[in-house]
């Protein structure tokens, strides 16, 4: 299971992103639900189905996620068949701060993507949990201003429908 939380984030970040691991990604939407995506990860391609499984809430997203490799072939015939625009993002992937929960130290990374192409300008980082109690006790740095795990508009399916940011830009200012 995939437990999650997303956060628009600061334009000036507290950090060089360029000091750390990142990955360039492509991907497209066949379908939004179930939501089955294709995604070139660097030289790496890959097919993936998600379910929403678990106690959504406006801060915490759980879902069941199943990915399998494919080969650049079967990418590019499956992205042809795509609904939307293909999504261009550079990830990130940033250290945070340890935390207690339960008893243990819990170590999770941000995934802060930023968009190109259509999306120029949309910036968020993600953050995987090992469950929904350790979720529940993380509190964001700073940087991480607006928790939108809930917004739909922030939902990486629904941005392949975007061809002018304006209306989400206009939210992530205020």
């Amino acid at each position: 299971m995939e437990i999650e939380s997303k956060y628009l984030i600061d334009e000036c970040l507290p950090f060089d992103l360029e000091s750390f691991e990142k990955k360039e990604i492509e991907q497209a939407y066949i379908n939004r639900k179930p939501t089955i995506r294709v995604r070139k990860q660097n030289d790496r391609y890959i097919l993936t189905v998600k379910f929403q499984n678990g106690p959504d809430n406006n801060d915490v997203l759980c879902n069941e996620e199943h990915e399998t490799d494919i080969d650049v072939e079967t990418y590019e015939r499956l992205k042809a068949k795509r609904d939307g625009n293909v999504i261009k993002k550079t990830r990130y992937f940033v250290p945070l701060s340890p935390y207690e929960c339960l008893g243990s130290t819990v170590e999770v990374k941000a995934e802060i993507d930023i968009f190109h192409g259509q999306l120029e300008g949309l910036r968020f980082a993600e953050v995987e949990f090992p469950s929904v109690e350790a979720a529940s006790a993380f509190e964001p740095p700073k940087w991480m201003r607006l928790n939108v795990s809930g917004d739909k508009k922030y939902k990486n399916g629904y941005l392949s429908t975007v061809t002018d940011i304006s209306d989400i830009a206009s939210r992530a200012d205020k």
